[in-house]
C-alpha cells in the first residue's frame, strides 16, 4: 500500500471556528493519515468556538489546538474534495475537484448543549465521506 493519501479533503465554513473545524478533527481521528486534512474559512474567526472544542472532548477529540484560517485559493487547488458549510459563493471551483455542501446549523454562539447534535451529524457525514473514498479506492 502507498504511503501518499488516499484523498485530500477540505472543508470550509464563514469562520472556521466550530462546523469545518469539528469536521476536521473528526476526519483527522477517524481516518488518521490515511486522508489529508484541511480547513479554512472566507471570513476567519479569532479561535475555535469553545462550545465546539468541549464538544469534541466529550468523545474523544481534541481540536483546542485549532486555529482559524483563511480560505486560499492553493488550499482548493490542492484538495480531491471540497466540503463548503454555509460559506455561500466565497469558495473558488475548480474542475476536477468534487464539492459538497452540507447544509449543517451554525455553532456560533450556541452552548455546547445545542453544538452537540451539530457535532454528531458531522460525524456520521464523515463516516459517509471516510467509506465513499475508501469505495472510489477499491473501484
Amino acid at each position: 500500500m502507498s504511503s501518499s493519501p488516499l484523498a485530500s479533503v477540505l472543508f470550509v465554513c464563514v469562520h472556521n471556528a466550530g462546523r469545518s473545524q469539528m469536521a476536521a478533527g473528526f476526519l483527522s481521528h477517524l481516518a488518521g493519515d490515511r486522508i489529508e486534512v484541511r480547513s479554512a474559512g472566507s471570513a476567519p474567526g479569532d479561535q475555535v468556538n469553545p462550545s465546539a472544542v468541549e464538544a469534541m472532548r466529550e468523545v474523544g477529540v481534541d481540536i483546542a489546538a485549532a486555529e482559524p484560517k483563511i480560505l486560499t485559493t492553493e488550499a482548493v487547488q490542492a484538495s480531491d474534495y471540497v466540503i463548503t458549510m454555509g460559506c455561500g459563493d466565497a469558495c473558488p471551483v475548480f474542475p476536477g475537484k468534487k464539492y459538497l455542501d452540507w447544509a449543517l446549523e451554525d455553532p456560533a454562539g450556541k452552548g455546547v448543549d445545542a453544538v452537540r447534535p451539530i457535532r454528531d451529524e458531522i460525524r456520521t457525514r464523515i463516516e459517509a465521506l471516510i467509506a465513499e473514498i475508501d469505495a472510489g479506492q477499491e473501484a
